[in-house]
């Protein structure tokens, strides 16, 4: 375990040394997919996608990854095998690099504005009387921002394998309750310090879904987070995002079980740490999003909206087999 030290300093490194390395994208982009913060879908077949008149379904990659990667094109494919419709993976950028990159120094927001007007351009599906959003790790919080802010085409399903939808509260490979709890909970409490500050949010996609348990209750979370406006835990409410959210007809949360990128893996089921704690996690119906409704999450689970199941291992770590029968058993 005490290994996994310097794997957290290398990525920290990677993610301060990237935007001086502008004059070699091609290097800094498979660096950071090489990285042990990244977690690169895996080849799954094909990446050839066919174009059919049923509900298309657009997918999101995690971090690291990229539209342009063949496990992102395969799984596209496959997912447009399963439901027999267009399906295709939402690049932020025009190329590899650019995709990848941008899932690092382009904001959360910036990142679903860019998701949306792709969408609208995509001749097979800005006029879809609805879509389908698959999204893998990171990729989940792009499918919630494009619900909340825009859904037009509507979502009609979402389909979330390992994500970040509640946000994270600690440093990927370093779980806060594991063998390093001490050394991991100094690093997300420094995580905090940095990630609210206007500077860090204007900048690092990461830093928009941090949740410091210990700061939710701060200005500095309550005015400059990305995630606290979406969750509407800041000081202004934005009713479009409820409005939107509780549109979708069907949620499908799949956690990992043995996850050790995303902390804490409830987040996954929309739970999270209770405030000033990182050894006490609530489930989805015990945090205060889900008992005052602040986005729509009691609404939607009221009306039996969402399902909820899991994956024995680490993140990512799924089979054609589950992706086929998730797609099958959940979408309506």
């Amino acid at each position: 375990q005490i290994r996994m030290a310097p794997r957290l300093w290398r990525a920290a490194l990677v993610l301060i040394a990237a935007p001086a390395v502008a004059s070699a994208p091609d290097a800094a982009a498979a660096a950071l997919e090489d990285g042990p913060i990244a977690f690169v879908a895996p080849h799954k077949g094909s990446s050839e996608v066919p174009t059919t008149a049923a509900i298309p379904t657009v997918l999101a990659h995690g971090m690291g990854d990229s539209c342009f990667n063949y496990g992102m094109k395969s799984l596209a494919r496959l997912t447009s095998t399963t439901l027999g419709s267009y399906a295709a993976c939402i690049p932020t950028g025009d190329r590899r690099v650019a995709d990848t990159m941008n899932g690092f120094f382009m904001t959360m927001d910036d990142n679903v504005d860019v998701f949306a007007a792709a969408i609208r351009a995509d001749p097979n599906l800005k006029d879809a009387d609805a879509i389908n959003c698959v999204g893998f790790s990171q990729g989940n919080s792009i499918c919630r921002g494009y619900i909340h802010k825009y859904n037009d085409p509507p979502v009609r399903n979402w389909l979330s394998v390992h994500g970040t939808v509640s946000g994270v509260a600690g440093f990927p490979n370093c779980d806060p309750q594991g063998a390093m709890g001490p050394a991991c909970e100094d690093i997300a409490k420094l995580c905090g310090d940095l990630a609210y500050a206007e500077a860090t949010q204007a900048h690092l996609f990461q830093a928009n879904y941090f949740r410091d348990p210990f700061r939710v209750q701060s200005d500095a979370y309550k005015t400059n987070s990305q995630l606290a406006q979406w969750n509407n835990e800041g000081y202004t409410v934005n009713a479009t995002y409820r409005d939107n959210f509780v549109k979708v007809e069907r949620f499908a949360m799949i956690k990992a079980l043995q996850d050790s990128m995303v902390f804490p893996n409830e987040g996954e089921h929309w739970g999270h740490y209770a405030d000033d704690s990182m050894s006490e996690v609530l489930t989805m119906r015990e945090t205060q999003w889900y008992a005052d409704d602040l986005f729509g999450l009691k609404t939607v689970d009221e009306a039996g909206k969402i399902v909820f199941n899991e994956t024995d291992g680490d993140h990512l770590q799924f089979s054609n087999d589950e992706l086929v029968w998730w797609l099958e058993h959940y979408f309506v």
